[in-house]
């Protein structure tokens, strides 16, 4: 195994289609890897960026592959990575194995799980077992993990809030030039507040937050191989399976949706809640979810140059009108996304 032969040497490094992306980060993690890698020749090759500051590369060697992650400190943290990684490991949910990090710098050596998402697999014949085995990663979350002995940071009301937040300020006001009148203001604040209710009143569990088809890889053995879980919270009991079965990168017939659900929540032993008071939860929590990511995806285009995300916007905007239009208590906002943000959205991005 690859893993087993770090530190044994210094590494030659050869770039592989990385030739216009030099710079000083760049030669430091070169560095870095010289000192950790294993005692041979590799090359370092893109393997995929994010919805964030860091980026990945594959260190190819002739024993395997590893995954490098440059992670800036001052832009994120490798500490909740490795607080998380060990978290999940405990209990069995099959996460990347670190192989070696370097806290300062804000590099760290990973395991590969290969290329293989969620996304890039799932089709009407996969998704039944697909999904089925991300619920049961979602079971030793709900089943396994203590949220009350958790460190892990609390969803609580001013992190709804702030996120909801990216909705006005990146979607309506950045991406699509929408100057909010006093009343829609007021409905917005309106909808904020009844979506911060149903998030808060819901039994508290360890919540991913990203638990997503990009984020799920089809691998060997315990399926599925989780990434992207620095940012896990104690939140939401249904915020993770509506992240899974409303992707905002795939959709499903809402017949199927409401069967994987039902599916789901016949394994729970929810005292007191009925399917249609959890459904209720799946649905709302979704909105909520989709509202801030509209935020993200137009806050990735504006600020940080990073537009392809642009095209999910359209799917998950119907996301957010399908649920808005089914509950008496956001018919305002209903109306104000079907009278004015739908005929802007479709002028700026065309479906």
């Amino acid at each position: 195994m690859l893993s087993d032969r770090i530190n044994s040497g210094a590494t030659k490094i050869r770039l592989d289609g990385l030739e216009n992306q030099g710079g000083q980060r760049l030669d430091e993690l070169l560095e870095w890897l010289r000192m950790v890698g294993p005692a041979n020749q590799c090359s370092l090759q893109p393997a995929s960026s994010d919805a964030s500051f860091r980026r990945y590369f594959r260190l190819v060697c002739s024993a395997g592959t590893l995954i490098v992650m440059d992670a800036p400190p001052e832009r994120e943290h490798l500490h909740s990575f490795i607080e998380v990684d060990r978290l999940f490991a405990g209990v069995g949910v099959r996460v990347p194995e670190i192989v070696e990090y370097d806290l300062n710098r804000g590099f760290m050596l990973l395991e590969d799980f290969g290329s293989t998402s969620y996304l890039s697999t799932l089709d009407t014949e996969t998704a039944a077992e697909l999904y089925a085995d991300a619920m049961q990663v979602l079971r030793l979350f709900n089943n396994d993990l203590d949220p009350g002995q958790s460190e892990l940071p609390r969803y609580d009301h001013h992190l709804v809030q702030r996120e909801m937040g990216l909705f006005e300020e990146w979607f309506l006001a950045g991406k699509l030039g929408i100057r909010l009148t006093k009343a829609e203001v007021e409905l917005l604040q309106s909808a904020k507040a009844f979506l911060t209710q149903v998030m808060l009143e819901q039994p508290r569990v360890v919540v991913h937050r990203d638990f997503h088809s990009r984020n799920l890889m089809l691998v060997d053995g315990l399926n599925p191989g989780v990434l992207d879980f620095q940012d896990a919270v104690v939140g939401p009991l249904t915020y993770d399976l509506v992240s899974l079965l409303r992707d905002c990168y795939i959709a499903w017939p809402e017949t199927a949706v409401v069967q994987w659900v039902r599916d789901y929540f016949d394994g729970l032993n929810l005292d007191g809640v009925d399917f249609e008071q959890y459904y209720r939860w799946f649905d709302l929590t979704g909105l909520q979810r989709h509202m801030k990511a509209l935020g993200i995806f137009s806050r990735l285009d504006l600020r940080d140059g990073k537009s392809d995300y642009l095209g999910d916007i359209p799917r998950t905007f119907d996301y957010v009108q399908a649920v808005a239009s089914r509950y008496a208590e956001l018919s305002a906002l209903d109306n104000f996304l079907t009278e004015i943000v739908s005929d802007r959205l479709s002028r700026v991005i065309p479906q």
